[in-house]
């Protein structure tokens, strides 16, 4: 991560030596100094222990596909205990638009998400502000905001979003 142990304890409220103590295995920190050196890091509680595990693989052959309303989307990711991000990718017809009933709630305070138009024209519209996006495009912007995307085209729009949660600080 790139932080010295003396910048870690200046972004994280805790102390150098027991930055140092709990580096060296010398103390078992309390859930407090851990959350405290978790934020430090940029990571939750939950993230910070868990650095240690063995690295894991998950494969999605078939994700389950969602239609409606001219929207259809895949959730390409698995929902895993702790995960931060999520990854889908969307196809409208023309005309079609994101935000309907039934599609995904807005995301979570401090998300930010990115959409990346593989064919087609897609307009994103966050909040009075309209954004007109063409194949090879790609657009990012805070997703707890009100928005949603559309197609003003003749043809299929596809598109690939990465939702990133809770990254942004309040």
């Amino acid at each position: 991560m790139g932080l010295s142990l003396r910048d870690l304890a200046k972004v994280s409220g805790v102390s150098a030596p027991m930055v140092s103590q709990v580096e060296r295995g010398e103390t078992s920190p309390t859930l407090s100094v851990a959350n405290k050196i978790a934020g430090g890091l940029n990571l939750t509680l939950s993230q910070l222990l868990r650095l240690d595990e063995e690295p894991h693989v998950v494969v999605i052959r078939s994700p389950r596909t969602v239609s409606r309303s001219g929207h259809r989307y895949s959730e390409l990711t698995p929902s895993l205990p702790g995960e931060r991000h999520s990854v889908s990718a969307h196809t409208l017809r023309p005309g079609a638009s994101t935000g309907g009933p039934g599609d995904p709630p807005l995301h979570e305070p401090g998300s930010r998400e990115t959409a990346v138009v593989e064919d087609g024209t897609l307009v994103l519209v966050l909040g009075d502000e309209r954004y007109e996006l063409c194949a090879g495009d790609a657009v990012t912007f805070d997703a707890d905001l009100p928005h949603h995307f559309e197609n003003p085209g003749k043809k299929e729009t596809v598109f690939m979003a990465v939702v990133t949660a809770g990254l942004r600080r309040a």
